[in-house]
C-alpha cells in the first residue's frame, strides 16, 4: 500500500474537489481565463472504488488521474492540442491488471504517466474538421466506438478524423485508426492495439428521429481475434404525446463478420430495441439489447465504452461465446434545484442477462447512482452495482465509487 503524508492529503483534497466522470468524458472544461495564448486545460478526478468478488479479496482503490494541456488560438484554421495524463494509487490494495495482486478483484486503473492527446485540427474546408494525430473519438452512444471515460486512463486514438456537414442534411465522419491506446496504459502488454481499421458513420435527420448508418472495419495485427467487420443501422427520436409527456425509442441493428487478422469465420448479430416516457424530470425505459453468440464466437464491440452496458459491474466486458441478452429497465430523476449545488441526477437500473437464446441466465444486476454538480468545475458522485450471479463463471461482486472532479 502506499501512503502519502497529510500534508500531501489535504493537498489533493483542496485541488481535487468534487465529481466522477460518466461513461464519456466531456471534450474540454472551460479554459483559464488568461493573457496566455491560446486555452490551458486541466481535469482531475479522485475516487474510491471498493470491489467485493466472490472467491478473492476485498479490493480497495483510491486513484487519482490528472490532465493538463493547452490548445493553441486559431491560426488560419489550424489548431493544435496537447495533452499529458498522470494517474497515481494513494491505496493500491487491488489488481491493476499489470502488476496484479492477482488475489484481488480488478480495478482497472493502472498507474502512469502518458501522453493522451497530441492533435492538428483544421476546418479550412466549409463545415468540415479534419483531426490529425492522437485524440478522443466518440461515435454516437460509444456503444461501439468510444473514449471509455469512466476509467481513469481514458482510451484514445492515433488516428485521422473528418467529420462534414458540407453533405446537409448528413453529417458524415470518416476515421482511419493507426494504433488505439487503450485504458491499461503503456505498460501493459495489451495496453496498445497497432490498427488499420476504418469507421465509417453516416447520421441525418428524419421525421421519427435520427438516422444512423455505420460500418466499422477493424483490423489489429496483435488483437487478432478481435478484428471484425460491422455494418449498422440505429434509429433513435423521441414523440411528444401531452404537455410534458413524450415517448422515448431507439432500435438498433446490426451484422458482424471476420475481418482482417481474425482467422475464425463467422456471421453473428447484434439488436437493441428500447422504449420508454419522459414525464419532466423524471424518465423511464424499457429495453432488450441481444449480442448473438455461436459457442465458439460472439458478437463483439472492443473499442465501446463497455461500463455504460450490461451493467457497471463490469462482468461482461467480453461478450460470452454462447451470445448475451440483456433486458433492463431504468429510471432517473433531474433535480433542476437541489438544496446544494446548481443541479443533482438520481438514477436506478435493473437487467436481468441471460445468453443470447434466453435459455441459460447469467444472472442479475441493480446499479443505483447519485451525482451532483455543484458549479461548472465541481462535482461530486456516489455510484453502486450489485450483480447476483446464476452461473459459476460469472462470480457474484458488489461494487462502490465515490468520486470528486474539479476541471477547468
Amino acid at each position: 500500500m502506499k501512503t502519502l503524508s497529510r500534508p500531501a492529503l489535504l493537498a489533493l483534497a483542496l485541488t481535487v474537489t468534487p465529481g466522477m466522470a460518466q461513461a464519456q468524458t466531456p471534450a474540454t472544461g472551460p479554459a483559464v481565463a488568461s493573457t496566455f495564448p491560446g486555452d490551458i486545460l486541466f481535469d482531475s478526478r479522485l475516487r474510491y472504488e471498493g470491489v467485493s468478488q466472490d472467491g478473492l479479496d476485498d479490493a480497495t482503490a483510491v486513484t487519482l488521474r490528472a490532465r493538463l494541456g493547452w490548445q493553441s488560438p486559431d491560426w488560419s484554421g489550424f489548431k493544435l492540442l496537447v495533452e499529458g495524463e498522470a494517474v497515481t494509487a494513494l491505496i493500491d490494495n487491488y489488481n491493476d491488471t499489470i502488476h496484479g495482486p492477482s488475489r484481488y478483484p480488478v480495478v482497472a486503473d493502472p498507474e502512469g504517466i502518458e501522453l493522451n492527446r497530441l492533435q492538428l485540427s483544421w476546418t479550412g474546408l466549409p463545415d468540415t474538421e479534419v483531426v490529425l494525430g492522437r485524440q478522443r473519438i466518440i461515435l454516437g452512444n460509444a456503444r461501439f466506438v468510444g473514449n471509455v471515460g469512466f476509467r481513469q486512463n481514458e482510451q484514445t486514438f492515433d488516428a485521422v478524423k473528418v467529420t462534414t456537414r458540407a453533405l446537409k442534411p448528413l453529417t458524415v465522419t470518416y476515421v482511419w485508426i493507426d494504433r488505439v491506446h487503450r485504458i491499461f496504459g503503456d505498460d501493459s502488454p495489451v495496453g496498445e492495439w497497432n490498427s488499420d481499421s476504418h469507421l465509417i458513420n453516416v447520421e441525418a435527420p428524419t421525421p421519427l428521429g435520427r438516422l444512423t448508418a455505420y460500418g466499422y472495419l477493424l483490423d489489429f495485427a496483435n488483437a487478432p481475434a478481435q478484428s471484425s467487420a460491422t455494418w449498422g443501422v440505429r434509429l433513435e427520436g423521441s414523440h411528444a404525446l401531452a404537455p410534458d409527456w413524450s415517448a422515448l425509442y431507439a432500435v438498433d441493428y446490426a451484422r458482424q463478420s471476420e475481418y482482417g487478422a481474425n482467422p475464425a469465420s463467422f456471421d453473428l448479430d447484434y439488436g437493441l430495441i428500447s422504449a420508454g416516457l419522459k414525464h419532466g424530470p423524471l424518465s423511464g425505459t424499457l429495453a432488450v439489447e441481444r449480442l448473438d453468440g455461436n459457442g465458439v464466437q460472439a458478437f463483439q464491440t472492443p473499442l465501446a465504452t463497455l461500463h455504460a452496458f450490461q451493467g457497471w459491474a463490469d462482468v461482461f466486458l467480453n461478450t460470452p461465446r454462447d451470445g448475451l441478452r440483456d433486458v433492463s429497465a431504468t429510471l432517473s430523476y433531474a433535480v433542476a434545484h437541489p438544496p446544494v449545488g446548481r443541479s443533482a441526477t438520481l438514477s436506478a437500473s435493473w437487467r436481468d442477462i441471460q445468453d443470447a437464446n434466453g435459455s441459460n441466465r447469467y444472472g442479475r444486476e441493480l446499479d443505483l447512482s447519485g451525482r451532483l454538480v455543484l458549479d461548472p468545475r465541481r462535482a461530486i458522485e456516489i455510484k453502486a452495482a450489485r450483480f447476483d450471479s446464476a452461473q459459476v463463471a460469472f462470480p457474484d461482486r458488489n461494487k462502490v465509487w465515490v468520486a470528486a472532479e474539479y476541471r477547468f
